[in-house]
């Protein structure tokens, strides 16, 4: 049995790793295949097949839901029903729409759209829309997260935003929307979005400080319903009757076990129905069930055999689960606490096992963080050591009891208050952890250092005593691989994909630069979400320069962010006066040059600017024989200025100056520049129109090399090796779009 559940689960996660889906021909070839073997000695190959198959086949019924490729970009007015909890921002509202029709055309099952300064929205209603509709894509960065992915997995087919609408039907249900507002209408002492999170699964109105402080001490799930809480509420109910049981006080004639077991799925289920049934609660009450049936039925068979179960049927019923980070966390933390703990000789006093467990779920997952990318809390063993009983055993009762005591008058409330203040002490002190011990993103490590890792935390685990546990320390060393040292003379060029904005990282082998900061309006900050963290994840722990063209939201935006964030010698700006918050920047110094690395650095501004975009610092670099001119907003008159100041100087590579604007890219200046290819940094489906006709026309008819940020994610060029840029989407998935 445990064979072909392995070989089953094994086929179902081949999934994640496909650069591309078999086409239904060979689909067929290989069911058969798998068809034909059952019978054999090879039915473990041909569970494995099958399990592939049935995978490829969801994945691909999920792509053919997206929003069709001619619709992308178009607006169209449609009618469907809003699902879920939608999450109101200073922006406006963004919610899920299910069951949509169009006149029009043939419209994905689910839609995820954003109604900027929108009216309230409630699960529930049925709206009349005018949307502008895109296909599912996302910011694709170097280790970054996959949004594509992960709209894939939710099965949402396309994105929108809303242009217009009317209310066609209200409803008079509505309950979890009532009753998240009568949570946030509470006294919970300054803490009822916490509330708001913990009972209904909704972190919309958490603070970015909050986030941050759950983020530093690896104590997320805490706040967002996953297992944890599932099983918590489970195990309540289970205890208590367990207990009684154990006291003599629970009835003879209604056998214990059978009841625990009962209860405890109905208070899992209860406990999901109250937080909407999202996709990983559905996980968590599938698993939930399988234990319980285990624990009813067969417990002779151990622990393993439960959680391999558990994960073939989550894939079972959801094979896209695979490409979510946290379906891969949720099942590691249960597979290191089973290897750790199951079959050990001999006892643990309770806080003996308690404060091991913390420290086994430290080292157990992070090789599966390093793997995915994730920042690495050093201070979550001591985090979740006082967190998960303080929710676990105070504030998830106070709130759930209080939650469904709200209409006894005065009750409720009064328990939500002592919730709140639970929550408020919590939250204290996670931010002065988070203070003394940020979290520590590591540097994306070659396949050998993660094997050795990987191999070092399993030698850890082992049970004391046993050979060679002791060279498991040795073996995280390689947690510290050294990163690819740049040959002098050559420096590294990343234009990140920020969407409408700029940001590029120049790295030479012992510098680094920053020539913009991605853009920030409203409660969106690209600096903070998207910028920091590609940096602190390629290694860059201090920047020699910060450079600010000038002062436009979508470039100096993210800078503040930035600034706080990570050391800086050095900033520099078109406009120093106009940048936002108290960054304090020396003015684009004109004809200032320096070298770094055998790299040289030189810096221009026209004098004679009238407007913000002219006033923009232009910075041209040189490395061994090539030439990389990063122009910022400049437009056609400094673009005179500048042929007038250098002549035609041939340059090799141009970062399209104003995104490809109309009023920029002029044919003097290009024919004047003949550089080989250009970078368009650029948001998909932007409201200006970039880049225009005009100007990719321009391009074409030189001939140049054109590379757009929209279409290939982010663009890296390693300027001095005379070689081509290469784009993030050029990392081929199978969730994505190629165009």
């Amino acid at each position: 049995m445990r064979t072909g559940m392995l070989a089953l689960a094994l086929g179902l996660l081949c999934l994640g790793f496909l650069p591309a889906l078999p086409s239904v021909g060979w689909l067929l070839v290989l069911l058969v295949v798998g068809l034909g073997t059952l019978c054999s000695r090879a039915w473990p190959l041909g569970v494995c097949l099958l399990g592939f198959c049935w995978a490829c086949g969801s994945a691909q019924l999920a792509l053919n839901d997206r929003l069709a490729r001619e619709l992308d970009g178009r607006t169209l007015w449609l009618e469907g029903r809003v699902v879920g909890l939608p999450t109101q921002s200073v922006r406006g509202v963004r919610f899920e729409l299910e069951q949509a029709v169009s006149r029009r055309a043939a419209l994905p099952a689910r839609l995820q759209l954003s109604w900027f300064d929108g009216p309230p929205v409630v699960a529930g209603e049925r709206w009349r829309l005018a949307v502008t509709l895109k296909r599912p894509r996302g910011l694709l960065n170097p280790h970054g997260p996959d949004r594509e992915a992960s709209l894939l997995a939710r099965r949402i087919g396309a994105t929108g935003s809303v242009k217009a609408g009317e209310l066609l039907q209200p409803v008079s249900g509505g309950w979890r929307e009532r009753l998240r507002q009568r949570l946030l209408a509470v006294d919970a002492q300054g803490r009822e979005a916490a509330l708001a999170a913990l009972v209904l699964g909704d972190g919309s109105g958490l603070p970015r400080a909050d986030w941050q402080a759950l983020q530093a001490t690896g104590t997320v799930h805490l706040l967002v319903i996953s297992g944890q809480h599932i099983g918590l509420a489970a195990g309540l109910l289970y205890g208590l009757v367990a207990g009684l049981a154990r006291w003599g006080a629970w009835p003879r004639r209604w056998p214990w076990l059978p009841w625990a077991c009962g209860s405890a799925m109905a208070a899992a289920l209860g406990y999901g129905w109250l937080a909407g049934f999202g996709v990983p609660v559905q996980r968590a009450c599938l698993m939930l069930a399988v234990v319980l049936l285990w624990r009813l039925r067969f417990r002779h068979l151990g622990s393993a055999v439960p959680l391999l179960l558990a994960l073939c049927a989550v894939l079972l019923v959801e094979p896209l689960a695979s490409l979510l980070p946290g379906f891969w966390l949720s099942f590691a933390a249960v597979a290191v606490l089973i290897y750790c703990f199951a079959h050990r000789l001999g006892g643990w006093r309770p806080w003996q096992a308690w404060t091991r467990a913390q420290w086994v779920i430290a080292i157990g997952l992070m090789p599966a963080m390093l793997a995915l990318g994730l920042p690495i809390s050093l201070s979550a063993p001591l985090a979740n050591l006082v967190a998960v009983p303080w929710i676990s055993v105070v504030v998830l009762p106070l709130a759930l009891l209080g939650t469904l005591l709200l209409p006894v008058a005065g009750v409720g409330e009064a328990l939500l208050w002592l919730a709140g203040g639970a929550l408020d002490l919590l939250f204290r002190l996670l931010a002065w952890l988070a203070q003394l011990q940020p979290a520590w993103v590591a540097q994306p490590l070659p396949l050998l250092a993660w094997l050795l890792v990987g191999c070092g935390a399993l030698l850890l685990l082992l049970p004391r005593g046993v050979p060679l546990r002791g060279l498991g320390a040795l073996m995280l060393v390689a947690l510290w691989s050294p990163r690819e040292v740049l040959p002098q003379g050559q420096v590294e060029v990343l234009q990140l994909d920020v969407g409408q904005g700029l940001a590029v990282l120049l790295r030479t082998r012992n510098h680094s630069l920053l020539y913009d900061a991605g853009p920030a309006r409203g409660d969106s900050d690209l600096g903070e979400s998207v910028v920091l963290p590609t940096l602190r994840k390629l290694g860059v722990d201090r920047l020699q320069v910060m450079l600010i063209s000038h002062a436009h939201a979508d470039h100096a935006g993210g800078a503040a962010a930035v600034h706080r964030g990570l050391p800086i010698e050095r900033v520099l700006a078109g406009e120093p006066a106009e940048l936002p918050g108290a960054l304090q920047a020396q003015p684009c110094g004109v004809g200032e040059g320096w070298q770094w690395d055998g790299v040289r650095f030189s810096l221009w501004q026209w004098a004679g600017a009238a407007s913000s975009n002219d006033r923009s610092c232009v910075l041209l670099v040189e490395a061994g024989g090539e030439r990389l001119l990063l122009a910022g907003d400049m437009e056609s008159a400094a673009e005179r200025a500048w042929l007038k100041a250098h002549g035609a100087t041939p340059i090799d590579w141009l970062q399209a100056p104003h995104h490809g604007s109309r009023s920029s890219s002029t044919e003097p200046f290009i024919r004047a520049l003949a550089p080989r290819g250009v970078l368009i940094s650029r948001g998909q489906h932007n409201g200006f129109g970039h880049p225009h006709a005009q100007v990719i026309e321009r391009y074409q008819r030189r001939g140049l090399a054109i590379h757009d940020t929209a279409v290939e994610g982010a663009l890296r060029l390693r300027l001095g090796s005379h070689g081509e840029v290469e784009g993030q989407r050029g990392q081929r998935k199978f969730w994505r779009d190629p165009n």
